[in-house]
């Protein structure tokens, strides 16, 4: 594809949630710096460990990337080797991107599929070794139908980052998304408490890790600063004793390192 008649392309679109860099100087439009780096601080975050689990590449492995928006995660599975990633998302604009984002990158059609619909009532007759769930899990209101649905592909490694609530006890906090477009099926949303998740993965035979956070930069990433969001690393197959656990804190989050920094930007 002709630098000029991809860049028109691109431009066709009213927005791009990540950003992409192709042969000839072409982009996807820049964002400012808080979310490219945002995306950066992730990749090394939830990312590289995956690979650390996965032996240091997806070589072999299919890959099941739920709402995959423009296939930025779906892109650096196939970087990493995998065999095939299969993105679902309910927005078409998302799975238009992401096919443009493949074909303009070179891949191999062999190698990815990307789907529209609603992942909580798409078929999935598949079965796949890795499911990424990036910014899902607290867009839906049925986290256990999530859960069955990522039990019955049989994955041998799953990788979730989602909001969770700050409460200490097993729960599920109901809340409203601000950008309520992005919500599957309904605007109210259960989000989860750390304990819930870890619980609700082992209810479903998953061993659990959440992740310690290790951003080098929190800009863009106020959620993550905040401690509303983690990540996690599942598997029934796959011992995890080999990565880092977050543990947490003895003291609210607030009077933690984090929280001052915190404290500290809103001041400034």
């Amino acid at each position: 594809m002709e630098a000029e008649e991809l860049a028109t392309r691109i431009a066709a679109f009213p927005t791009w949630s990540y950003r992409f860099e192709f042969d000839g100087g072409v982009s996807t439009p820049s964002f400012d710096r808080g979310m490219v780096n945002r995306h950066e601080q992730r990749r090394r975050y939830f990312f590289e460990p995956l690979l650390e689990l996965a032996g240091g590449s997806l070589r072999g492995r299919r890959v099941l990337d739920l709402g995959c928006n423009s296939g930025f995660w779906s892109l650096a599975a196939v970087e990493a080797e995998a065999d095939f990633v299969l993105g679902i998302d309910a927005k078409l604009m998302y799975v238009e991107q992401a096919e443009l984002v493949f074909a303009a990158k070179g891949i191999d059609p062999a190698r990815y599929r990307f789907e529209q619909g609603n992942v909580l009532k798409h078929e999935l007759s598949e079965r796949f070794d890795v499911v990424l769930c990036l910014g899902l899990l607290d867009h839906v209101a049925k986290p256990v139908e999530l859960f069955e649905l990522i039990a019955g592909v049989a994955p041998q490694i799953v990788v979730i980052d989602t909001q969770i609530s700050r409460a200490r006890e097993s729960i599920f906090e109901v809340d409203t998304l601000y950008n309520r477009e992005n919500a599957v099926e309904y605007e109210t949303v259960l989000i989860p408490s750390r304990l819930a998740l870890v619980e609700l993965a082992q209810q479903f035979g998953f061993e659990v890790v959440a992740l310690p956070h290790n951003m080098s930069d929190y800009a863009g990433m106020r959620d993550y600063l905040h401690q509303r969001r983690l990540a996690f690393i599942c598997s029934k197959d796959l011992s995890l004793e080999s990565l880092a656990s977050e543990q947490r804190p003895a003291v609210p989050w607030w009077v933690t390192a984090a929280g001052a920094a915190a404290r500290g930007a809103k001041r400034g």
